[in-house]
Parts: C-alpha cells; structure tokens; sequence
C-alpha cells in the first residue's frame, strides 16, 4: 500500500505533465531549418521571427520545414512562405469551412492547478504561434478560450468539457460551469455555436443522482467519461463500459432522456503506470467497448483520442512496431472493433494524438488516421484538438487540411488517400460527422452572419 500510495503523490504532483522522450533529431532539425526561413522570409517582410511566425506566410514555412525533413507529407508551396498575398488567397479560400471541434476545454476562475500549463509550454515545439509565449493560467482561462477558438481560428462550432477528479475541487469545469459557459457564449453570439458536455462518473458517490439532475438541470449535449477515473493520476473509482451492474442502468438513463452521444477518455495513460504493480492502467483500453456497443446500439461510442496508449509524441518501440506490423497500440484495436463485433456505433476522436503527431512524426500521424478511416470509415471520426491546452487550433487544423498519407503506406497497408482540404474526407472528419451525431446542418456556424461571426472577421480586419 505504501508503494502504491507513493505513486500516487508522484502521479498527482505530475499530473499534465507531457512525459516524453527529449525532443528528437529529426524534430531538432525541423526546427532549426523553420527558424531559418522565419529570419529570412520575415526579413524580407520587414518582421521579426516571433511575428513572421504568426502569420499565414509562417503556418508555410512551418510546413515546408517539416517537409524538408519527413519528406512531402503536407500540400504546400514556396510562394504561400513568401508573398503574404498568396498565403491570404488560401486563407481566404478556405475561412468558411465547416470546422466543428468537438473536445476543447479552459479552466475555471478558482481552478489553481499548473500541470496543465506544461502542455502548452510543450505545444511551443509543434506550433509556431506559441514560440515566446510565457505560460500563464489566464492563457487557460475563459477570455483567451473565446480568442483562441474562435478569432484566431477558422473553428466553426466548438464542444465544451471537463475532466473529473476524486476531489470535485480539481475539475477543469463542473457541470454546472459547463452549461453556463456554453449558455454565455451562444447568448453572445447570437445563436448555437458551443456546446457542452456533462460528465459521468460511474461509482463516485451521487453519480446516478447527478446524472438525472444534468438531464433535468443542465441539459448537456452530450456525456464525457473517463473509465480510468481520473486523468493522470491514480483514482479510486476506475469501471468499464461493459460492467452491466454499474454503468447499464445510466445507459438507460441516457436513451431515455435522448441524450446518446457517450465521449469516452480513453488512451493517454501515464507511461509510468504499466511498470506499477497493481495499477490500473488497463481501464484505458478498449478492452471493454465491444461488447457495451453491442448492448447499446441506441447510443453512438465516441473514442476520445482514438485510445492512443500514451501521451505525447510516440516512442521508439511503437514506432518499430508499426513499421515491422502495421499495428499502432491501442488505435489498431479500435479500428477493428466494428468489424470483431459488428457494431456501426463506435467513432474515433483526435484530440491530443493529431496534436503530439502531426509535427512530431507526420508519417505515424498519416498512419494513424489512414487505420482509423480504414477500420471506423471516414463517416465515423470526428475533429477534435484538445485546445485551448495547445494554443489556438488554427495549426492542427492547417495540419490536417495539407496532410496526405505517402503513397508507399497507402500500398503496404491498403489506406486511401485523404484528399484535398476541401475533399470528402476531410469535410467529413472536420465537421460532417458531428454534424450528423448533433443533428446539425453541415452550414451551421458559418451561416446567418451572427455577432461571433461579425466579431471575427473585424478582429481578423485589424491584424
């Protein structure tokens, strides 16, 4: 006990910490060649590195640096790092596009906590617009979310939640603070541009009475649960999807109420958890979600960050894993579950694992997405960015708009290709998919000219 006690303080004293290995080589010289074209092409501008790098002529450069050393991943040219004005002609393009990220997140007023600040302290080497930024807990809060998502990206609708904790003191946001906020903004704006979740914990003393209460009180969107407990740390009630005793009957309570949208934290366990004895790690997999789909087939399962087993950029072992197998940990098991169980009700999510991949090793990123199209369907994967832990989405979203599985992994592994920014696939994964899990029209968001709407594009006006 006092072993696992003592890891426990480590997890807590830990916990959001990015765990990872130094930054690698290949990661180094990316890096150094983005630095280079910022002081050249900004020169030329008339701007500094920092400054360059906020614009659209440095989200290029950004891309071409990483092209340079992963080879020709993402869609981009020359011309769009150095004249402004053809950066701002794609931009232009593609502003309207229906972008619908369902898991962002801030923290509430009294939330104190500084483990979360080293994620975006970590995010400074995947994207550009961080490079100087001291991290503070107001870059988490409220305000700077509203800036973030929606000025400084081209994010359509958003999809507000929370973490839970043993201590109700350490949520990100209670429920409560959940549908307030998301009531605060669409008020504001003038029509329905954020929505919330509540989050379930099934075993916690008052779960059941909580959940009624958010059905009658609140009404969430949808549900967000965590079957580790807790992220990050030990919790002392972890459950599985399929434990018929304990979690059916708040199924019930979901279809019932209409509500069937279930987010599940599952992946993105703490690499140290696996060396303790007794932990209870496993509660992260997808060991458990087969058999609830199965069951529940009036509810839809979305995986939250698609069970990617471990936080942050993928280590050497799975990497040699996925060129000598195919298989990627945990992502790989729920692409196949559909099949294995013969479900249409299981969905993937991208929050974190687009993030630590798609600048750290974008040929695994690629990967991960082509197994995931491949075993869910491309109807069956929703955009997410875990922003505002990251900085604005605006990065991964470029990201996904130019990124292309290389050919020579399309033939091994029998991927399709994803297409233009604009294609089926990608307006499918940014927002069509949730579009239909919420019952929206594929134009809301961008349509009607709202007072969000208004306030972005003179903001965007002023530089």
């Amino acid at each position: 006990m006092d072993e696992w006690l003592k890891h426990a303080e480590f997890l807590a004293a830990t916990a959001g910490e990015e765990c990872r290995a130094p930054l690698p080589a290949s990661g180094i010289v990316a890096e150094r060649r983005l630095m280079e074209l910022a002081d050249l092409l900004g020169g030329r501008l008339g701007m500094d590195r920092r400054r360059f790098l906020r614009t659209g002529c440095g989200m290029a450069a950004a891309f071409l640096a990483l092209n340079s050393v992963h080879g020709e991943l993402f869609a981009v040219s020359p011309a769009e790092a150095a004249d402004p004005g053809v950066a701002a002609q794609r931009e232009k393009a593609l502003a309207r596009q229906f972008i619908f990220d369902v898991q962002t997140h801030f923290v509430g007023a009294d939330y104190a906590g500084t483990g979360l600040l080293r994620l975006r302290s970590e995010a400074k080497g995947w994207n550009p617009a961080l490079k100087g930024e001291k991290a503070t807990l107001e870059k988490i809060r409220y305000g700077n979310y509203v800036k973030e998502i929606f000025l400084d990206s081209d994010t359509s609708l958003a999809l507000l939640s929370s973490a839970p904790a043993d201590d109700p003191e350490k949520w990100f946001l209670s429920n409560d603070e959940l549908a307030r906020s998301r009531d605060e903004v669409n008020a504001k704006a003038g029509s329905r541009r954020l929505f919330s979740h509540a989050v379930f914990t099934p075993g916690q003393p008052g779960w059941l009475e909580e959940l009624d209460r958010a059905i009658a009180e609140l009404k969430p969107d949808s549900w967000k649960g965590y079957t580790v407990g807790a992220p990050s740390t030990f919790s002392r009630w972890p459950w599985r999807l399929d434990d018929e005793l304990l979690v059916y009957p708040a199924y019930e309570k979901m279809v019932k109420a209409g509500i069937v949208n279930v987010c599940i934290h599952k992946g993105l366990i703490h690499p140290t958890l696996p060396k303790v004895p007794g932990s209870r790690w496993r509660y992260g997999n997808v060991a458990d979600l087969g058999k609830a789909a199965r069951d529940w087939p009036q509810l839809n399962f979305i995986i939250y960050h698609s069970a990617i087993r471990y936080l942050g950029e993928p280590r050497k072992g799975e990497l040699a894993l996925f060129e000598k197998s195919g298989e990627i940990p945990w992502v790989s098991s729920l692409a196949r579950i559909p099949e294995k169980y013969g479900v249409t009700n299981v969905y993937g999510e991208l929050g974190s694992v687009f993030a630590a991949t798609a600048v750290s090793n974008p040929r695994y990123c690629a990967a991960i997405i082509g197994t995931l199209i491949k075993g869910l369907g491309a109807d069956h994967l929703l955009w997410g960015t875990d922003s505002v832990w990251y900085g604005s989405p605006q990065w991964q979203i470029e990201a996904l708009r130019r990124l292309e599985i290389p050919e020579q992994l399309r033939k091994r592994l029998g991927f399709a290709p994803l297409g233009p920014a604009d294609g089926k696939v990608k307006e499918a994964i940014f927002g069509g998919t949730a579009a239909r899990l919420y019952n929206l029209p594929a134009s809301s968001g961008r349509a009607g000219g709202d007072d969000l709407e208004r306030l972005r594009e003179n903001y965007r006006a002023a530089g």
